[in-house]
């Protein structure tokens, strides 16, 4: 079951590329909080549902440097990044090519 949150991370990590990050940069706390809400409102797309209108939203308002360095190698060794693309691109967010995301030593390209 652990693994499956860190799935969602990654579905909200590619949705929030696009995103445009020239707010305040989010405090510890602030991204912490982030992360939990986008886990809560995409879990549903680990069983196989599409992300549901409130998933789609959290991706949209969440920061970029948050989620992505919650992505580690394990994780990312996890994930059909392909697949978390379309999903992503099917909440209307165009996801940029070779994008990478995650941690110092993970660097997940799209």
């Amino acid at each position: 079951m652990k693994h499956s949150w860190m799935l969602v991370i990654i579905l909200v990590a590619i949705a929030i590329v696009i995103l445009d990050t020239a707010h305040a940069a989010p405090t510890a706390a602030q991204c912490k909080e982030e992360r939990r809400l986008a886990v809560n409102a995409c879990k549903t797309v680990l069983y196989g549902r599409r992300p549901s209108s409130y998933c789609c939203q959290r991706a949209r308002v969440s920061h970029v440097e948050c989620i992505c360095p919650a992505i580690t190698p394990k994780l990312a060794a996890l994930v059909d990044v392909n697949h978390f693309v379309k999903l992503i691109e099917g909440c209307g967010r165009r996801v940029p090519r070779h994008f990478k995301c995650g941690n110092r030593s993970t660097k997940m390209k799209i």
